[in-house]
């Protein structure tokens, strides 16, 4: 899915007190708004067949996760978006190339408040 100037980028939603079709329907709702981010060249739900081993699934697709394909140049656009969203902690994984890096951002309150490789 990624090209040498996109990364690909897995957004997984967590939300404690929301149920798995609740968290379903949330990530839903946010992907035509990521659709519309500059830079965005690509965004859908995770299917099961993307998904990591033991994820919960709703109809197909991996609760509360979505993934999408950016130009590197924008992904700072994505990380306001993604900031702006107020109180909803949110996992990102960021991956480039086959493999060549992987990092994990955290978001809660509209700050990123982890990073980790």
């Amino acid at each position: 899915m990624a090209t040498t100037s996109n990364i690909e980028v897995t957004i997984s939603l967590s939300e404690p007190d929301l149920d798995d079709d609740k968290l379903q329907a949330e990530a839903e709702n946010l992907l035509p708004q990521i659709r519309e981010v500059d830079g965005i060249e690509e965004a859908n739900l995770v299917t099961l067949e993307e998904a990591p081993t033991g994820s919960k699934a709703v109809e197909g697709f991996s609760v509360g996760q979505l993934i999408a394909l950016v130009n590197l140049k924008n992904v700072g656009s994505l990380f306001s978006f993604l900031g702006g969203l107020g109180h909803k902690p949110i996992k990102v994984v960021i991956k480039k190339g086959c493999g060549s890096f992987e990092s994990t951002v955290y978001f809660r309150r509209g700050k990123v408040i982890s990073i980790s490789e």
